[in-house]
This record gives structure tokens, C-alpha cells and sequence, in this order.
């Protein structure tokens, strides 16, 4: 499910737990509540209700709101396989819910680096940062990087630290985020 799939209107199969953006309380929308699909980048989803609240529905209860939004399964590697690049990949697929860019193009993170364990496979440390320090939606991008990271064949530990210096601005962002966003 790595599309965008911007106006679909769903219809909750069960009451689902899920994000406010941009906040980050959580809350539970009910089953057979109408909601329109805003974003789908990155395997977790962007809803907005009728009043025009956006919500973001983890990737694990996708099927809530109908089988083309369940999650697909993913194989397992083991801790001998290991790639960095494939960290970045996975990197590339974690989206701030509100802008459809992912955040390696953001320029939101600022380090990663990859150090073998002694007990085998590697540990990867992150340092990131938000667009905003007060942003509700940061422990909910820690918790994607970590989760999407700690997928990666080879990668037994992941440590994800957020920073705030030096403090984000548009000219971090790649020219691939500009052209995506209109702005050159």
C-alpha cells in the first residue's frame, strides 16, 4: 500500500484506536465512522473526518477500513543480512502525516550510523528532528523510524534520538521535497 490515495471516502469496519494530528493524543473512532483518506504514504493513513480533523491510523489497522488498506506481510531477514542502504530505504518510507514527503527528503535526519554487536547483527543509531520542536506527531515518527528500521535484515537494536541543533529549516529539505511541494 505505497500509494497516495488523496479523497477516498471509507467506512470504519470497527472502532479503531488512531492519532490526532497534529496533537499526538490518541484517540478511538468508532466503528461506521465516514472518513475521507488523505494520505496513505509510508504503509500508515491519513484521515479526515467530516468537521475536518485529521486522524492517522496505524499501518497494523489499515484493514479497518477495508481490505485495500490491510497491511501486506513483510519477510523476515535474519542478523547475518545486512545492508545500510536498506536502513535509508526504510528511512524513505516514514512521511510526517500532514506533508507527503518523507523525511530523508525533509531533511530531517541528521545521522545515522550502524555498528556491529558483539551477540551479532547491528545496532543503528538515528538522530532526527521535527519541523517543529513542539509538534505532537515527534514520538509518533520516533516509534515509525524505530519500528521501520528495526525491520531491516541484519538490524537487532535501533536507538532513535531526537535534536534540536541545529534547528530544522527549509533549506535541509532536498531539491526532490521542493519540486514535490511546488516550491521551485
Amino acid at each position: 500500500m505505497e500509494g497516495h490515495m488523496r479523497g477516498m471516502m471509507a467506512v470504519l469496519e470497527r472502532d479503531v484506536s488512531a492519532t490526532i494530528i497534529p496533537s499526538g493524543d490518541r484517540v478511538v473512532l468508532p466503528e461506521g465512522a465516514e472518513l475521507r483518506v488523505t494520505q496513505t504514504l509510508g504503509g500508515n493513513i491519513t484521515v479526515q473526518d467530516p468537521y475536518g480533523q485529521l486522524f492517522r491510523i496505524d499501518e497494523k489497522d489499515g484493514g479497518a477500513l477495508g481490505e485495500e488498506y490491510a497491511p501486506k506481510e513483510k519477510a523476515a531477514g535474519d542478523l547475518s543480512e545486512f545492508n545500510e542502504e536498506q536502513v535509508w530505504e526504510q528511512l524513505r518510507t516514514v512521511y510526517d502525516p500532514e506533508i507527503p514527503v518523507n523525511i530523508v527528503e525533509l531533511g530531517l535526519v541528521y545521522a545515522c550510523k550502524a555498528e556491529p554487536l558483539p551477540e551479532g547483527g547491528q545496532r543503528v543509531d538515528i538522530q532526527m528532528t521535527l519541523t517543529a520542536p513542539g509538534c505532537g506527531m515527534g514520538p509518533v515518527l520516533v516509534e515509525d523510524v524505530r519500528t521501520k528500521v528495526g525491520s531491516v535484515p541484519g538490524v537487532a537494536e535501533t536507538r532513535v534520538e531526537l535534536v534540536w541543533d541545529p534547528p530544522w529549516g527549509q533549506e535541509r529539505m532536498s531539491d526532490v521535497a521542493r519540486l514535490q511541494l511546488g516550491w521551485m
